[in-house]
């Protein structure tokens, strides 16, 4: 982020070499975000039925969100809070209140709406069982009988083992009829709402990231100072490639189809570098001078508090706790939420540490 009482060395200042940094920015990241999104998808289309399949994917959306949620606490939020308390903005009202956290907990709170929402859609829609015409015919029957038909009178001393076929044990079974019935539809609407609400949770992740995406990709596209873009060129390939992962994780589990599950990596993976031609654009054309960066750095700020709270939302609520906290097959596998665990701090971990260098 640029300062304004910073004063650029001149051997840093070089608008020909960084022009070809960028270039080989963009292709760098276009490659690593392409790459990070697509493994995780690709992996789950052509592994999808295997027996280790399930866990596996567990345990990648773990790392993921890990991932996530680092890219949130440790990467976006310090920069908003930056840069909406920078020298270069007035202190008032600047400097005078916490608008990166209020923004971000805005967003949070917006997307906890969405979510809500949502779920409340999903869980309106009534169900309505159909019966066939056999179930008809055997239900007009059993009216029959129980109406006074002969086949009725049993004697009381009988104590004959009632056979599936007749209406006494039809009756008797009925009501389990039914109510499996109704489980197995329970279960049905569950599986279609969990379905609905993992497509909404990549669909929130990604306008997060993206909008994360499109301030690195501006914010590099407009400096000129070599000394800052060299090093930021690796460390933005890694982290796109790891918040890649993240969200190609949460895609391969969401079902959306082939053509939705492309375009949105494709989405991903040309957003930096599309905000890296932005930024170049706009440096041209307007002729930005770092020295009064104002309106960038407030722009910057307030996207950046949004899309953190986003994501620290999408990770915390719609990532770790469903997976640690509503997965059966979590819950009575010990090792396996221990596995989870370890890989949640590795993803975490690995996202943490590129903030030396990002």
């Amino acid at each position: 982020m640029v300062l304004c009482h910073e004063i650029a060395e001149s051997r840093c200042r070089d608008s020909h070499g960084a022009s070809d940094l960028k270039l080989f920015a963009m292709a760098a990241v276009l490659v690593t975000s392409a790459g990070g999104v697509c493994l995780p998808v690709l992996f789950s289309r052509y592994s999808r039925g295997l027996k280790f399949y399930g866990t596996l994917l567990i345990l990648v959306k773990c790392f993921a969100a890990g991932v996530i949620l680092s890219t949130g606490f440790v990467h976006v939020m310090p920069e908003a809070f930056r840069a909406l308390e920078s020298d270069c903005l007035p202190a008032r009202p600047w400097r005078q209140f916490p608008f990166a956290g209020f923004v971000a907990m805005a967003a949070a709170i917006l997307t906890l709406l969405v979510d809500v929402l949502a779920a409340k859609h999903g869980e309106t829609r009534p169900y309505v069982p159909l019966k066939s015409s056999e179930a008809v015919e055997d239900s007009a029957k059993c009216r029959d009988v129980e109406m006074g038909s002969p086949a009725t009178v049993f004697p009381v001393e009988s104590y004959r083992v009632i056979g599936q076929d007749s209406c006494a044990a039809r009756a008797g079974s009925h009501s389990g009829i039914e109510s499996a019935k109704s489980m197995m539809t329970q279960e049905e609407n569950s599986e279609e709402l969990g379905d609905q609400r993992q497509k909404l949770v990549s669909k929130v992740l990604e306008i997060g990231i993206i909008f994360h995406s499109i301030i690195i990709g501006i914010t590099l596209g407009i400096s000129e100072n070599r000394c800052t873009i060299t090093p930021l060129v690796g460390a933005l390939a890694f982290h796109q490639f790891f918040e890649g992962m993240g969200l190609g994780g949460c895609l391969a589990q969401a079902n959306l189809g082939t053509r939705v599950t492309a375009l949105m990596c494709c989405l991903f993976s040309v957003t930096t570098p599309v905000g890296i031609a932005t930024g170049m654009t706009v440096k041209s054309i307007m002729g930005f001078n770092e020295s009064r960066p104002e309106a960038v750095i407030i722009a910057e700020g307030l996207l950046g508090s949004a899309s953190s709270g986003i994501l620290v939302y999408m990770a915390l609520v719609d990532l770790i706790a469903v997976e640690f906290l509503n997965t059966e097959k979590m819950k009575a596998n010990p090792g396996l939420m221990a596995a989870a665990y370890c890989l949640l701090i590795l993803g975490a971990g690995s996202m943490s540490l590129l903030a030396l260098w990002a």
